[in-house]
């Protein structure tokens, strides 16, 4: 998957929410990569923008995204919906709503399965439904497929997601915060789940979240957005353990660490994130921003490029000369046990 410059805004009465604005990334097979950020920095709309799920009517979407070398924006719906569940698959937030109540989860995998593959029957259909829900983790999986989604705890609602979601072995799967509703057992055992199937399908992973635990886990790369925009991306030892954009330290900073003090404060990160119809001028981070008093007054006046670090794969969108941004983060971030 490569995504190159892509735009998605909405028609509102209120005016045009920029939900995205020129987002570039890519993963490969086998790899992970992490989407973080707060809500509203435009992570669950560009997954959606990738599926092709948004209304077409009140939605503009430009730029590029290419799934295996196939152009996605701008093709007709009906082949979208062909790619859909097949090549590319979505694990949701939420899989009590994602999931329909009235037939059994058994029926509703067995569905996605024969869509793409119109050849076999409910016998072939049930066969590999009944292998992916053994595969994912639920025990007794025979019995368990004629049982209606509310009969499913959390965890095993997750997972029957994550059954449907791989049962056509999709080149991308993209989990769009997995493990927010569950408690930490539960999320370790879908994480390392999710790590598992990888390994045995091969396939690339879009991690969508706002815990930097999970992150750090489960990621090969890391992009941070705010505001609609991507402001550092790296590889996860970069992005976590040498971060350079102020947005990703006060991330870091407003979590706890194993490694710091017990009874040390967390540091939020002052101020609300920008409405998307009114976003600010220059850097959209600059109105938070404890440094933007040292650009000159460039943050408020130009949008910052994402441009390279002195690492290989580093990037960062920051008015702050690369040995400021070190400088900083060494004598002050690193204080508050920031550094990991």
């Amino acid at each position: 998957m490569r995504v190159h410059d892509l735009r998605v805004r909405f028609d509102t009465e209120d005016g045009v929410v920029r939900a995205v604005d020129g987002v570039s990334f890519s993963v490969e097979r086998g790899r992970t990569l992490g989407i973080v950020g707060e809500s509203g920095s435009g992570k669950s709309v560009t997954s959606l923008a990738v599926l092709g799920l948004h209304n077409p009517r009140r939605t503009s979407i430009s730029g590029q995204i290419l799934l295996g070398g196939r152009e996605l924006v701008g093709r007709p719906e009906e082949e979208i919906r062909k790619l859909r569940g097949r090549d590319m698959a979505m694990i949701f937030q939420d899989p009590l709503s994602a999931l329909h109540p009235y037939y059994t989860v058994g029926r509703q995998i067995a569905e996605a399965y024969r869509v793409h593959h119109p050849e076999a029957g409910r016998r072939a259909a049930r066969q590999r439904t009944i292998e992916m829900l053994d595969r994912v983790g639920i025990p007794q999986a025979a019995r368990r497929a004629d049982q209606y989604p509310h009969e499913f705890s959390g965890g095993m609602r997750q997972r029957a997601m994550i059954a449907m979601a791989l049962v056509n072995n999709p080149e991308l799967l993209i989990a769009d915060e997995p493990t927010t509703a569950l408690d930490v057992t539960v999320q370790a055992q879908i994480l390392d789940l999710l790590a598992d199937l990888q390994a045995e399908f091969n396939s690339a992973i879009i991690m969508i979240t706002h815990d930097l635990g999970v992150v750090s886990q489960v990621a090969d790369d890391v992009l941070v957005m705010y505001g609609g925009r991507a402001v550092e991306h790296g590889s996860v030892e970069q992005v976590l353990r040498r971060p350079q954009h102020p947005y990703t330290w006060g991330l870091l900073s407003s979590v706890p660490s194993l490694h710091g003090e017990a009874d040390a404060d967390l540091v939020p990160i002052a101020g609300n994130p920008p409405s998307l119809i009114n976003l600010p001028s220059g850097c959209a981070f600059h109105p938070r921003c404890r440094y933007a008093a040292g650009t000159g007054g460039r943050s408020g006046r130009e949008v910052p490029e994402l441009l390279p670090t002195g690492e290989s794969g580093h990037l960062v969108a920051c008015h702050l000369a690369e040995a400021d941004r070190k400088r900083i983060y060494a004598e002050e971030i690193a204080q508050v046990g920031v550094a990991r």
